[in-house]
């Protein structure tokens, strides 16, 4: 009987004991939830909402197409998938037979042309040596009608023979008339003009233009520097304009397109500094990069069938705007990348300076190429050459 008071007392100080820890505990873990509350409100205030961060984003770049502009056969092929190209480096040749006979002909053309304003040009200095002769005539009849209408007055001469030379004079007027307009005629075919710049020798220069071109684009060139990629043409097919053949990637013209929520976006300025890690390499592998563009629409806004929100079963789902980030070339040397590789960007939102979109258009162009330039002037020697050959200069030599 005397047992139980012992195991009540003893008890009580065991219920005690154990009612302190659960309360030291439960004081730990407030302290270290407030701690961490505390915590993550100094990171967010001192650093992280200077931040933002995706890894929705996506290595991108140009996909220069290979394209004909002219219809033929594939008779040869330089590169392959994965084949470094330099701008300028031939790549594809199509059968040259049909442009050539068509250059031929067109440069035929051009030399029967300047022959034959050639003939216009002697045409007029004939016209005008014959209105000057029709104006002696006219000047002799005139005279002689004036002398024998005198010797009429007197009697000397009969009526009928002053008759005969009132008309000797209206002819020889007519005649000049008639010559003049003549000369009128073909100099309004030359006027104003020199055989180079004449109307149908321009034209059949023209001709001769597009048939050189067409020529040379038989030969089809890479545009830029960069990597071969998709190649989709083979040897014998007959392609057509606008078909693409292959394509050419310049590696050094890349950038990342990020996707951020629309969220994420209200700190963000053109201009601030971005790092990124790609995949591929991994976090030991830094890359840097500025904001160049905030996206002026989601994705969505811009497709072939643009999302309509008008039912009544409508959900809001948090939109995603692209921000193209420049690269910079510090890495891209030793660790480059590829055009649709995944990335992780950070921008770094202190400098508020810079705008939201752009405030002016580009002063110069974002990209170009050289390697067409010199088709034209080789056109327009050929056409020079063929001029002079068959110009007067060319007259003057054959008869020397």
């Amino acid at each position: 009987m005397s047992e139980a008071p012992t195991n009540t007392a003893n008890a009580q100080p065991e219920a005690t004991k154990a009612s302190g820890k659960r309360k030291l505990y439960l004081l730990i873990l407030a302290v270290v939830v407030a701690l961490g509350v505390a915590s993550a409100y100094l990171y967010h205030t001192l650093h992280g909402r200077f931040y933002e961060e995706t890894d929705d984003a996506y290595v991108n770049g140009n996909l220069v197409q290979i394209t004909p502009q002219i219809t033929g056969t594939v008779i040869r092929i330089a590169v392959d998938d994965g084949d470094y190209v330099e701008a300028g480096q031939p790549l594809v040749w199509l059968d040259p037979s049909d442009t050539e006979v068509a250059l031929q002909s067109a440069e035929a053309n051009l030399a029967r042309t300047v022959r034959q304003v050639r003939g216009l040009f002697s045409n007029v200095d004939g016209y005008k040596a014959q209105v000057a002769s029709r104006k002696v005539e006219v000047q002799r009849a005139k005279a002689d009608f004036e002398r024998r209408s005198k010797l009429a007055k007197s009697g000397a001469i009969s009526r009928e023979e002053l008759a005969h030379a009132q008309d000797a004079l209206t002819s020889a007027q007519n005649a000049l008339t008639t010559a003049q307009q003549q000369l009128d005629t073909n100099l309004a075919l030359v006027d104003d003009t020199i055989i180079a710049s004449h109307p149908d020798v321009k034209a059949a220069a023209a001709q001769l233009r597009q048939a050189f071109l067409n020529h040379a684009r038989s030969t089809l060139v890479a545009p830029v520097s960069g990597y071969v990629a998709q190649r989709a043409v083979q040897v014998g097919g007959r392609v057509q304009p606008g078909a693409a053949l292959m394509a050419v990637v310049p590696l050094e013209q890349i950038w990342i397109d990020a996707n951020f929520k629309e969220t994420q976006l209200s700190s963000m300025r053109i201009g601030q500094p971005v790092e990124i890690t790609a995949d591929l390499h991994g976090d030991d592998v830094q890359y840097r990069g500025t904001v160049e563009s905030l996206g002026v629409g989601t994705g969505s806004a811009f497709s072939l069938l643009p999302a309509q929100n008008a039912t009544g079963n409508w959900i809001k789902i948090v939109q995603r705007l692209p921000v193209r980030i420049r690269l910079e070339p510090d890495n891209l040397q030793t660790h480059p990348l590829r055009i649709g590789l995944s990335t992780a960007v950070t921008v770094d939102l202190h400098d508020q300076d810079g705008p939201q979109l752009s405030q002016r258009p580009p002063q110069q162009p974002r990209f170009s190429t050289a390697v067409y330039d010199d088709q034209m002037g080789e056109a327009n020697a050929l056409i020079e050459r063929t001029i002079h050959a068959n110009g007067p200069a060319a007259a003057d030599l054959a008869k020397g």
